[in-house]
C-alpha cells in the first residue's frame, strides 16, 4: 500500500480545521499507523503487561485532538508534532498519578526482599526527564522542542526542521547539544 501524499494529508488537515467531519473520517487512516508507532515507541521502556497498549494511548490522543477545535494545522509534521506531545503529556499524567499512589492511601507496605516496582522507577525516569526538559525549554526551548519532536514524536530530521522552521544541519547539532544538555542534568538527579 502507498504512502498517503503529504500534500493531500495536509489539505485534509486543514479542512477538519475549518470543521469539515469529511475530512477527518479521510484523515483517520492516513494517520493512525504512524500514531501507533509513535505510540509503541515511546511505550517501549513501560513494564510487561501495563494496562496501556499502543492502540489506547493513540485513542486517547485521538479524543483530545478531535476536541481541540482552536488547532490550525500547518501541515503533516505539525499535525504529528502536537500527537507527539499529546501522548507525552498523557504518558507524564499516568507516572504521576502512579506515584501519587504510591504515597497516598493505595500505598502498599514495602517489602525489602522484593525488588522495586519496575513501573514506579520508569514513572520516576519520565518524570525526571519531564523536568530536566522543562528546564532545558527555559535555557533553551527551540532545543527542548527539538527534543520532543524527535524523541518521543519519533520525526525524522527533515521533520522536525519543517516544524521548527529551521535547516535540517542546525536540527543536528540542537540534537546532538540538547542530548549532551540532558544526559548531564538527568546525570545529577539523586
Amino acid at each position: 500500500m502507498a504512502e498517503p501524499d503529504n500534500a493531500d494529508t495536509t489539505q485534509l488537515l486543514r479542512a477538519w480545521a475549518d470543521g469539515d467531519s469529511e475530512a477527518l473520517r479521510q484523515l483517520t487512516p492516513r494517520v493512525y499507523r504512524e500514531l501507533r508507532r509513535m505510540a509503541a515507541r515511546l511505550l517501549q521502556n513501560e513494564r510487561p503487561g501495563v494496562s496501556l497498549q499502543s492502540s489506547d494511548l493513540v485513542h486517547e490522543a485521538y479524543m483530545r485532538l478531535v476536541n481541540a477545535r482552536e488547532l490550525d494545522w500547518q501541515d503533516r509534521a505539525h499535525f504529528f508534532a502536537v500527537s507527539a506531545t499529546l501522548m507525552r503529556r498523557i504518558l507524564l499524567d499516568r507516572a504521576r498519578r502512579r506515584l501519587a499512589d504510591k504515597r497516598g492511601g493505595k500505598a502498599q507496605p514495602l517489602d525489602l526482599i522484593k525488588p522495586l516496582d519496575v513501573a514506579q522507577a520508569k514513572a520516576r525516569e519520565l518524570i525526571a526527564l519531564d523536568d530536566a526538559l522543562n528546564a532545558l525549554a527555559e535555557v533553551d526551548p527551540r532545543k527542548s522542542r527539538i527534543i520532543e519532536l524527535r524523541f518521543f514524536g519519533g520525526l525524522s530530521v527533515k521533520e522536525t526542521a519543517e516544524v521548527v522552521k529551521i535547516s535540517s544541519d542546525t536540527v543536528m547539532r540542537d540534537w546532538k547539544a540538547a542530548r549532551a544538555w540532558l544526559l548531564t542534568e538527568l546525570s545529577s538527579c539523586p
